[in-house]
């Protein structure tokens, strides 16, 4: 079930609490004939996602709609027709409505909300199949109270490369807080304003960059679900502004969540939509971590040569990567990420030694503080697999250093397996590395 966003908000703006709502249901319905009797817990499952029976969403809009002194619809508290929140034949200020209530939501901490889990099946490969095929949005123009110019677009673009910089430094768990406040004081009344076909599509295009950043953030936050549903906006945002490498960037982000979630044919499917459906708008970037991705998920599944196949793609896509031609989104794409990824495919193929010179390659090349942790780890296990205690002490102690000052769930979960691995080597030499790990998880988040 999906949380029901629109309805939280519209409780919160008139200042009802949950067994209010009930008890002001409880009455409307007796004034009907209606014995009905609700408490506070049914409308949390109301809020979880759970449809009231029968006419009683109808009488929580007359409950809300006398309160807030306005008509409210079925759609403006979420009750509309099921799964309406991201497909394209729905206008998009239904879309926005939607979006910015889940930000709201998150911001304030919601745990219908934050701790949704990540949908799976079709439900979650619905949005990826919905940016692929047709409808296109003809026109995104919108008319509101705010007038929406470049200068405004080119501030969600500089606050998109600011949280991603932070991200990479800091951790998505000290990031998340700050962007979703961002999304809700800067970005939605943008999104409620008034703009041209033109400036809407770079409008779109601008958000959906951001709340992908959003998105990653709930990620290495541990909030799977949330992070899907940001995901998701990003791709139905994607759509709006007509680029497709940004829908595909998008996709690439759900890839990674497949295959962190062990969705792993999920994963292979996902990255051939985004290769097939940008087409000649994929960058050469963006193209090597799909089809990087895909080998890691081949070997997951034991097909090697499909495998190798797509380290082949991968390695020839890395080729063509020329820099001042890329999208800002695909700057995550730094020398040596190829690397790191194939030497995870070969790992899991079982070829250490070629696993081992990717490995080292990775290592060797400059990356950001975030990146430079997960080649380090890799490199550690790939060292202890391959018996050199000595060589996996030194990396590990120079990969949990690289982590400190980061608040991330991943990360924790990256340190946590090397020392995993250091300890099940059972030798002396590790107890070291394994003892600073202990020191570096013993700080919370």
């Amino acid at each position: 079930m999906e949380p029901n966003t629109l309805l939280d908000a519209v409780l919160d703006e008139a200042g009802i609490s949950h067994a209010g709502l009930a008890a002001h249901i409880n009455e409307a319905g007796r004034a009907r004939g209606m014995a009905l009797r609700y408490e506070h817990t049914a409308v949390a499952r109301w809020l979880k996602g759970q449809r009231p029976r029968g006419r009683v969403p109808d009488l929580i809009c007359e409950v809300l709609g006398e309160r807030l002194h306005r008509a409210l619809t079925l759609d403006d508290i979420g009750l509309g027709t099921a799964g309406s929140g991201h497909t394209p034949s729905t206008p998009l200020s239904g879309f926005v409505d939607r979006a910015t209530a889940l930000w709201r939501s998150d911001e304030q901490q919601r745990p219908h909300v934050v701790g949704a889990p990540a949908l799976t099946g079709t439900p979650a490969v619905i949005p990826v199949w919905e940016w692929e095929n047709p409808p296109e949005d003809a026109d995104v123009s919108r008319s509101g109270q705010t007038c929406v110019g470049m200068a405004d677009i080119d501030m969600l673009r500089a606050a998109r490369a600011h949280y991603e910089q932070m991200y990479r430094k800091a951790g998505g768990i000290a990031t998340r807080a700050r962007i979703v406040g961002f999304l809700n004081s800067e970005t939605a009344p943008l999104l409620r304003g008034s703009y041209t076909d033109a400036a809407g599509r770079q409008l779109h295009r601008a958000t959906g960059g951001l709340v992908a950043v959003a998105g990653i953030c709930a990620y290495d936050s541990d909030a799977h679900g949330l992070a899907q549903r940001y995901f998701h906006q990003a791709l139905r945002l994607a759509k709006a502004s007509g680029d497709r490498g940004l829908g595909a960037y998008v996709i690439a982000l759900l890839v990674n969540q497949c295959l962190f979630m062990g969705e792993f044919r999920q994963a292979v499917a996902f990255a051939e939509s985004a290769l097939r459906s940008a087409g000649p708008h994929i960058t050469p970037a963006l193209a090597s971590d799909l089809y990087a991705m895909q080998a890691k998920s081949y070997a997951r599944l034991g097909d090697g040569a499909s495998a190798l196949s797509c380290i082949r793609s991968a390695e020839t896509s890395a080729g063509r990567i020329r820099r001042g031609q890329e999208p800002a989104e695909t700057g995550y794409v730094q020398p040596g990420l190829v690397n790191v990824q194939v030497a995870e495919a070969l790992f899991s193929l079982g070829d250490l030694r070629a696993a081992r010179e990717h490995a080292a390659a990775a290592v060797g090349t400059p990356a950001h503080d975030r990146g430079r942790v997960h080649r380090l780890a890799m490199l550690t296990h790939i060292e202890l697999r391959q018996g050199e205690a000595d060589r996996a002490v030194a990396t590990a102690v120079e990969m949990t250093e690289q982590a400190r000052g980061m608040e991330s769930q991943r990360l924790r979960d990256r340190l946590r397996a090397v020392r995993e691995h250091l300890v099940a080597s059972k030798c002396a030499a590790t107890s070291e590395a394994a003892e600073r790990i202990d020191g570096a998880l013993r700080v919370p988040l």
